[in-house]
């Protein structure tokens, strides 16, 4: 009985060493998780630098007179922005549940695509050719067939989109449709071709097998396959929604049928009859005089920077005896500069595309990436950019497969981990708009008024204002290698300033590409809907919060020999 009794106490207490060991390790366990998701949050949420980043400035800048609290925490003369001053939110509020809250929601969505991706990437459509043939045939417009594609030398030259989650066959018959091309092929399941000439070598039905990433049971090309629709009968419909843009009156060039590849004599001549013609030849201008439509590019014999006044010569027939010319932008995409690709070898020098958050990366990446023909990269994962056609996106930012990488960051540790840097600056107070419709509304959308009118708006304002000064700062500080861009500047001096961004990369761009930028300067990332209606969003509490940080970084440029900040900066 006693040997039976031992027996059953060695038992229990074996037992409960077990469970002590697996309580404790669930525990650990549970921490580490909770810590990991805490840091990818912070990280992924804030899209850079934390919010809660004081403000610090060079030490060069010590007349200003200018302090921080932490100095009083931590040796060493560090002088930075009074914050009492300045009226900045406590470090409580900062980091408050709602700040979490957002990062948490945007972590989740993140996650989200890339689940929905990466079941989309394993599990191919298997489909026949005769099956494909029966989904296409509920889309509009006349399925062609299946045709081999290279995407070096496109059998459809036309004009190219991309949309890597909501691709369908309807969205690029009618994206094909309105800019008056005759055919749209599709490809790898998200890619979109327009062109004018059918491709000439055919390919099996059963290789365009896979399915449109935003349509289920459609499919969409293949692996170097297109799925080719016509969509002639489309364009009846869509020419009523088609624009032809007048682009001004210029001084004709001396030859014009050297100038431009083809024309067209009509009697009668009208600006619907040349740009239906320019369309079908696949030319994004269609040049008028008089009597004479003449199709081409923006070269540097006609580059469309000096317009002259033909008053009275909008009538096609009158174009100022001979000597000018109209110029009309076709519906037609110039495709010279479309063109892209990952660096084929790893790049020696790791280059930052630097800026906060709101300061046009985006549009200054489109611009880099059609200047040079490489892709950029960035220090994040945006899926609403990489759907659009941004493929650096998903490569690791550290690859070196990209031309420059993406970053809002300003912490000294990953500042010395580039060699180099494109520091883009914007006027803060554009920047903090900008930045705040992008949180409410993504990267082509408005906030609302009732947005604007919460109370996240001056919690954002005080947030985020003195990160703008701070990231400028940083980088004037830690920067091994710097070129500053103004925003403004860049819009206004678009071929100038691109210039000087592709030099910095060490690329060598022809005058045409750079041209062909220039007449596809938007790209896709102009603001649509409705926009805010005409209010001053800035309090004037705002504003001498704001205005202080522009001295402080107007003179910390100045400082390292930098030009200071354009004019429209002045504080208001």
């Amino acid at each position: 009985m006693a040997k039976a009794f031992f027996r059953l106490q060695k038992f229990l207490r074996r037992t409960q060493f077990l469970l002590f060991f697996l309580t404790a390790a669930y525990l650990m366990a549970g921490s580490l998780l909770l810590l990991q998701r805490t840091r990818l949050v912070i990280q992924q949420g804030s899209r850079g630098t934390p919010t809660n980043q004081a403000l610090p400035v060079p030490e060069e800048m010590s007349r200003v007179g200018i302090t921080d609290p932490r100095s009083m925490q931590s040796p060493g003369p560090r002088l930075l922005v009074r914050m009492d001053a300045l009226q900045e939110p406590a470090l409580d509020q900062r980091h408050s549940p709602h700040w979490l809250m957002s990062r948490n929601s945007e972590l989740r969505q993140l996650r989200r695509r890339w689940f929905h991706r990466f079941t989309s990437d394993q599990e191919p459509l298997q489909t026949a050719g005769f099956k494909a043939m029966k989904h296409t045939a509920e889309h509009k417009g006349t399925y062609m067939g299946c045709f081999t594609h290279d995407s070096r030398e496109r059998t459809l030259k036309g004009a190219v989109f991309y949309d890597l989650r909501k691709m369908t066959v309807a969205h690029c018959q009618e994206a094909c449709a309105e800019r008056a091309y005759s055919y749209a092929g599709l490809a790898y399941g998200a890619e979109c071709y327009c062109g004018n000439t059918l491709p000439a070598a055919a390919a099996k039905p059963e290789e365009c097998n896979i399915e449109c990433k935003g349509q289920k049971g459609s499919v969409c090309g293949g692996v170097n396959r297109l799925s080719v629709y016509s969509v002639e009968e489309l364009r009846a419909g869509a020419r009523r929604r088609r624009n032809v843009i007048y682009r001004g009156c210029f001084r004709a060039p001396e030859n014009l049928t050297e100038a431009f590849p083809a024309s067209l004599m009509q009697p009668n001549l009208t600006v619907e009859m040349c740009s239906e013609f320019c369309s079908k030849k696949e030319f994004p201008l269609a040049v008028i005089r008089g009597q004479e439509c003449y199709c081409g590019y923006p070269t540097r014999r006609f580059s469309l920077r000096e317009g002259t006044d033909c008053s009275g010569a909008r009538n096609a027939s009158s174009a100022a005896g001979g000597h000018h010319c109209l110029v009309y932008q076709t519906p037609v995409q110039d495709t010279r500069c479309t063109d892209r690709k990952f660096l084929t070898t790893k790049s020696k020098v790791f280059v930052a595309l630097s800026s906060f958050p709101g300061a046009g990366n985006t549009w200054a990446r489109h611009l880099i990436e059609h200047a040079t023909g490489y892709y950029t990269g960035s220090y994040y994962f945006d899926g609403a950019l990489y759907n659009k056609g941004f493929k650096g996106e998903k490569d690791h930012w550290r690859s070196r497969r990209t031309i420059c990488v993406k970053t809002h960051e300003s912490g000294k540790t990953e500042i010395e981990m580039l060699d180099s840097a494109i520091l883009l600056i914007r006027n803060p107070y554009k920047s903090l708009m900008a930045e705040f419709n992008r949180k409410y509304a993504g990267h082509l959308g408005y906030a609302t008024d009732r947005n604007w009118k919460s109370k996240e708006w001056p919690d954002f304002v005080n947030s985020y204002a003195s990160w703008w000064a701070s990231h400028v700062l940083e980088w004037l500080k830690y920067g091994k290698r710097l070129l500053v861009v103004h925003y403004e500047d860049l819009k206004q001096s678009l071929i100038p300033k691109l210039k000087e961004m592709v030099e910095f990369l060490n690329v060598t761009v022809t005058e045409d590409r750079l041209l062909c930028v220039e007449n596809n300067r938007d790209g896709n990332f102009k603001r649509s809907g409705a926009k805010q209606k005409n209010f001053e969003p800035f309090t004037q509490e705002m504003k001498d919060l704001i205005n202080r940080y522009i001295l402080t970084v107007d003179e910390a440029l100045r400082g390292r020999n930098f030009s200071g900040l354009p004019r429209e900066y002045v504080p208001r």
